[in-house]
């Protein structure tokens, strides 16, 4: 979970956001609170509206594409600053998201009969330190109470960096026979891992949401069957609602999670900096845990047992994923199966519209958002006044927005609207009135397997195989994740990160051994190390 990062993007990455919005961007400023808002086309003394609009961002996302990421972060009302270093405020927009996430997970995890629960965030340093392979992998991310008011602690108390030793010596009172089995249960919580090198908005901050899921099992293959089904659920997040492609696979023994038998995981990718990322983690404890707090059950022929445990984990990094993988110069391209609103409705009178057209006008706007909210259609009108409409379209195409509905006097006397995709992936589409409840939602659909297909095109291009050093390098150098004929060893992997190490970038790490296998000829060798290959591994540079 805490992966290197290189000197170069670290001294770039380390800048505290700044507390306000850059000048860069301009905006216009709403009325003064003692005159009332100016209608479109009228000045205070009534002459024609300045010209001013809202611009996209600043920093294009190919040129530089870190302070691509810090502008957009706050210019689509994603995130504030906050006076700790490290931590930032979600506001609403961000938090939708996650809501669209969280509503979808919980509901599928609780088909599989998962409950949610919710434990402490504190813990004692005995209970940290009692599985020590484990604390190992958090160890200098802890962070700890040691003062309450004016008095020192006697012991400090550790904030969770995860749960699984707050959760277990609870499961060892709660599990007793085989009619205890299986237990199934997940929080949706708070995370606070103390990072230092890197802090970035939602990828690498110190404080996080996240949901955690914890089960135990009678038996291996039950504990096997799940790990697999919440890995699936994981990938659907990402392919069929974040629209983002994912490989599926299994961690490596140096990357699977600490103390745990084995890891799967779901993989990312961005393009635009060539670096994989960890997307979300389905982990076999094994019987470790259940040894470690005695996590045990009276089976049928009433001879004691272990638990096998489970746990998996995804957090708001997943946003952070979605931004990185869809954004573009304009700013948000959000999927409209997670957008927080999917159509904006803007209207587009004119200096020389009576009052009476105008009052319509609006009207029709929010009859048709009535119109669209009844058929289950996220949508939202904006009819401020005191902003032009180029203002309000760039508004909203920074913030992601799928769908744009103009309407404007000669919509009124046709009866039609102009539908603009945030895509880009067709001109705009005039739409009769009556027309619109069966239009709308097929181009969202449109939109979201567009933006599917598009992100899977770049991702699959941004694969290579290699069969020797010299390949695996080059391709590496092409910001290209590789797929190389591998040996699984531990100190080997360590070797090869060093190896490819630059004074430009990091070195190659495993990001999985891919489920989907390509055919593994009889005496393949490892492109590394000339030893005999075990399967296809894919790896590259890494968040």
């Amino acid at each position: 979970m805490a992966p290197g990062v290189d000197e170069e993007a670290a001294a770039i990455e380390n800048k505290e956001l700044p507390p306000s919005k850059p000048e860069a961007v301009k905006k216009v400023k709403p009325p003064k609170k003692d005159k009332p808002p100016q209608g479109p086309g009228k000045g205070e003394k009534g002459g024609a509206m300045k010209k001013e609009t809202k611009l996209g961002l600043a920093v294009s996302k190919s040129e530089d594409f870190h302070e691509w990421y810090r502008l957009l972060v706050l210019e689509a009302e994603l995130i504030s600053t906050y006076s700790v270093s490290g931590c930032y405020v979600l506001r609403p927009w961000a938090y939708q998201l996650w809501e669209a996430i969280q509503t979808w997970f919980d509901g599928e995890i609780k088909k599989l009969g998962v409950k949610n629960a919710y434990f402490p965030m504190f813990l004692t340093k005995a209970a940290l330190e009692k599985e020590k392979d484990h604390v190992e992998g958090f160890a200098a991310e802890v962070a700890w109470v040691t003062k309450a008011g004016s008095s020192e602690l006697e012991e400090p108390i550790a904030i969770r960096p995860t749960s699984e030793t707050i959760i277990y010596p609870l499961y060892s009172q709660w599990i007793r026979s085989h009619r205890d089995l299986p237990l199934k249960l997940n929080q949706w919580t708070n995370c606070v891992r103390w990072e230092f090198k890197d802090p970035r908005p939602f990828l690498r901050t110190r404080e996080f949401l996240w949901q955690e899921g914890h089960t135990a099992f009678a038996t291996k293959p039950e504990a096997d069957r799940e790990v697999r089904q919440i890995l699936d659920l994981y990938a659907m997040i990402y392919q069929d609602l974040l629209a983002v492609p994912v490989t599926k696979g299994l961690k490596t023994e140096a990357e699977k999670f600490a103390g745990g038998l084995y890891t799967t995981t779901v993989e990312g990718f961005i393009p635009d900096t060539g670096r994989g990322i960890q997307a979300g983690t389905s982990h076999c404890l094994g019987q470790k845990f259940s040894k470690m707090f005695d996590i045990g059950f009276e089976a049928v022929d009433q001879q004691r047992q272990l638990c096998w445990q489970n746990s998996w984990g995804l957090s708001t990094r997943s946003l952070g994923i979605m931004i990185m993988v869809h954004g573009d110069d304009k700013g948000l391209r959000l999927p409209p199966r997670v957008a927080p609103t999917q159509i904006v409705i803007i209207n587009i009178p004119n200096a020389k519209l009576s009052e009476e057209a105008r009052t319509a006008m609006a009207s029709k706007c929010s009859e048709l958002e009535a119109l669209l909210r009844q058929a289950g259609v996220r949508a939202e009108c904006d009819l401020r006044e005191n902003y032009s409409p180029p203002w309000k379209y760039n508004h909203w195409e920074v913030k992601g927005v799928p769908l744009r509905m103009e309407i404007g006097p000669r919509d009124m006397e046709n009866g039609t609207v102009m539908l603009a995709r945030r895509d880009g992936k067709a001109p705009k589409e005039p739409v009769k009135f009556d027309q619109l409840l069966l239009r709308v939602p097929q181009l969202l659909e449109e939109i979201q397997n567009s933006m599917y297909t598009s992100a899977r095109t770049e991702y699959d291009s941004c694969i290579e195989r290699a069969t020797t050093l010299d390949e695996f390098k080059a391709a590496l150098d092409r910001k290209h994740m590789v797929l190389a004929p591998w040996c699984n060893g531990l100190k080997q992997e360590d070797d090869l990160g060093k190896a490819t190490k630059t004074a430009e970038a990091m070195g190659a790490k495993s990001l999985c051994i891919p489920f989907e296998q390509p055919e593994l000829a009889e005496g393949t060798m490892c492109f590394y190390t000339g030893e005999l290959a075990q399967n296809w591994t894919l790896f590259g540079r890494s968040y």
